[in-house]
């Protein structure tokens, strides 16, 4: 750049290594400030990699433009949609000096070789690559064409007479308000927490609404969909047992024979596109009533495709819990819808508050966690008893974790190895859903593979054998396999046949299913599991492992999914700075979807 000076401190900087040429991070081809900033660990090779090719494609010339487009990428990387010019310099400007303000330098971004052919974009103060600026203005304005389209009408006395039915007892006064404002809308944000009765208010909508059209004689076809495959095995397991609490006439209504499938399924995938679907303006679903459950999930581009897929008339029913991780590709539409529309008497946000799952101290702290309180948070933690509902291990050292956890963490490995061992299929099934370690990062000291390195050994050594065929290693499937009927995020046990034939279960424990070794190819050690693979799931008592506090990964978001997958107790291990820094720090994902709306 011309009117910008280097600094050459690179390890002030934060950077590592940069003569380690096998370092994956590191471009061995960088130069320039794309080169700098990859020495200092500021951007890794794949966004100089992006960042040079399309500047030569371009013809780019401005060095702080080439550095943005690179920031960019990274921060798309990471979640963000878009990026401000307040966050690109935090992170150029440790190895640049005297970077312009933030209107020249969006001036000069878009006087830019890169804006003139269309790689990046500029509104809103905001730095967008094309496709997400897109699809982001798409989103926007199909949302406020739904909203200026009239649902189906209602008849109000059936409706109050159906939620009385439905909903008998103050104790669903929340779901009763909820499905009233869904029934006069053709989009609906239907947000809680882990227990608030989300799937039973589903199930009470689509029954009132099936009553609704009877009138006509014309069935309206329901789809039920989720991000994966097991979020939409769970979201019909869960309609089911709801159904089995209404009265038998509605029962009737929605029948037993219900579906659910993965959004991308429902849209029909592509081989030859792999962000495009069968399902389009073009080619819209035919169903007359979408419900997505599961919806922090949901990828700005995959919200895009969904929304251009609707007719015109269909209902749509988001359904999740705003406050979880977002989805792992980029934006956070979930949250940005209920940001952006607030909680007001027209908005499209129904929320339900009152969570049944867990206890009084479990549903504390995971409130404190959630609207940022630290003290509240460190107050219950150090108020909890050590056989209670909330414990806090105050440990930083992986020396001290390994020796407290060691015992709890082998008699559960070991407690799976004998019930599958002796072909106990249900009660092993159901030992596995008792606790789950979770973990933020897959690998490092306080990472998944470690830890499962480490319980394995453990187990080994107590039961003499060691091998991925060991009777009750736990199983995570980590892609959809659809001619096993498994999905990404089952979990099952590793046990054997009465002829010593190595074979896993999955499933419920009442009902585990049998697949042979041989035949699974995409799957881990489940032992410990990342938090993010735990969203949709519980178990009865959960341990978190929480990194140092200066971890990217570590945040409120984080905390409170972890948190919320127990059902009757949870143990976090973190040093109180570990703790506090969770608590303090939001995701940062840059979008200006909820501003548009």
């Amino acid at each position: 750049m011309s009117d910008v000076t280097h600094v050459d401190d690179m390890t002030a900087a934060g950077g590592f290594e940069t003569d380690d040429t096998r370092d994956r991070r590191y471009a061995l081809s960088a130069t320039g400030v794309l080169g700098e900033l990859n020495a200092a660990g500021l951007i890794e090779a794949a966004d100089v990699h992006v960042a040079s090719r399309l500047t030569q494609l371009t013809g780019e010339t401005d060095d702080l433009v080439t550095a943005t487009l690179a920031v960019l990428v990274r921060a798309v990387r990471e979640g963000s949609t878009s990026l401000a010019p307040e966050h690109a310099r935090e992170v150029i400007e440790p190895v640049v000096e005297d970077l312009p303000d933030d209107d020249t330098w969006l001036e000069r971004v878009s006087a830019g070789a890169l804006h003139e052919h269309g790689v990046i974009g500029v509104e809103h103060s905001l730095i967008y690559l094309d496709r997400y600026h897109r699809e982001e203005r798409q989103v926007a304005e199909d949302l406020a064409r739904r909203e200026t389209t009239d649902p189906p009408p209602v008849d109000d006395a059936t409706l109050s007479a159906g939620l009385d039915r439905v909903f008998a007892g103050e104790t669903w006064d929340e779901q009763r308000a909820a499905v009233r404002t869904a029934a006069g809308r053709l989009s609906t944000v239907l947000a809680g927490g882990p227990g608030t009765g989300k799937t039973s208010t589903v199930a009470g909508l689509l029954t009132l609404l099936l009553e609704q059209a009877e009138p006509s004689g014309r069935r309206p076809r329901i789809a039920l969909a989720a991000p994966t495959g097991k979020a939409a095995a769970r979201l019909r397991e869960s309609v089911l047992s709801s159904l089995a609490h209404l009265p038998e006439e509605d029962r009737a209504r929605l029948g037993t024979d219900i579906e659910a499938v993965t959004i991308h399924r429902l849209l029909g995938w592509r081989p030859d596109r792999s962000n495009r679907f069968r399902r389009d303006r073009s080619n819209p679903l035919p169903h007359d009533i979408v419900v997505v459950d599961e919806a922090s999930m949901l990828s700005l581009t995959l919200t895009a495709r969904l929304l251009e897929a609707l007719r015109p008339t269909a209902r749509l029913l988001l359904v999740g819990d705003p406050d979880q991780l977002a989805s792992v590709e980029a934006g956070a539409v979930l949250a940005d819808l209920v940001a952006g529309y607030g909680d007001g008497p027209d908005s499209p946000v129904v929320r339900l508050r009152t969570s049944h799952r867990f206890g009084e101290e479990i549903g504390e702290l995971a409130e404190a966690v959630r609207v940022g309180d630290a003290d509240r948070v460190m107050e219950l933690l150090e108020g909890g008893d050590a056989a209670g509902p909330v414990r806090h291990l105050p440990l930083d050292d992986v020396l001290a974790v390994d020796e407290a956890l060691r015992a709890p963490l082998l008699e559960h490995a070991r407690t799976l190895h004998d019930l599958a061992a002796s072909r106990q299929w249900g009660p092993a099934l159901e030992e596995l859903a008792s606790h789950r370690l979770l973990c933020a990062h897959r690998d490092g000291p306080w990472g998944v593979r470690p830890w499962n390195d480490r319980i394995e050994r453990w187990l080994g050594e107590s039961v003499g054998h060691h091998g991925r065929h060991l009777s009750g290693r736990p199983l995570l499937v980590t892609a959809n396999d659809r001619g096993l009927g498994l999905f990404n995020g089952d979990t099952g046990v590793m046990t054997q046949r009465w002829d010593g034939r190595p074979v896993a279960v999955f499933g419920e424990p009442g009902a585990p299913v049998e697949h042979a070794a041989s035949s699974l190819a995409e799957v881990e050690t489940a032992y410990a599991m990342t938090i993010h693979k735990s969203q949709g799931s519980q178990a009865r008592a959960v341990t978190v492992l929480l990194p140092e506090p200066d971890s990217r990964l570590l945040t409120r978001e984080l905390l409170y999914t972890a948190i919320t997958r127990a059902r009757e107790s949870v143990t976090l291990v973190g040093s109180e700075a570990a703790v506090r820094a969770a608590v303090s720090r939001r995701t940062q994902r840059a979008t200006g979807l909820r501003h548009r709306l």
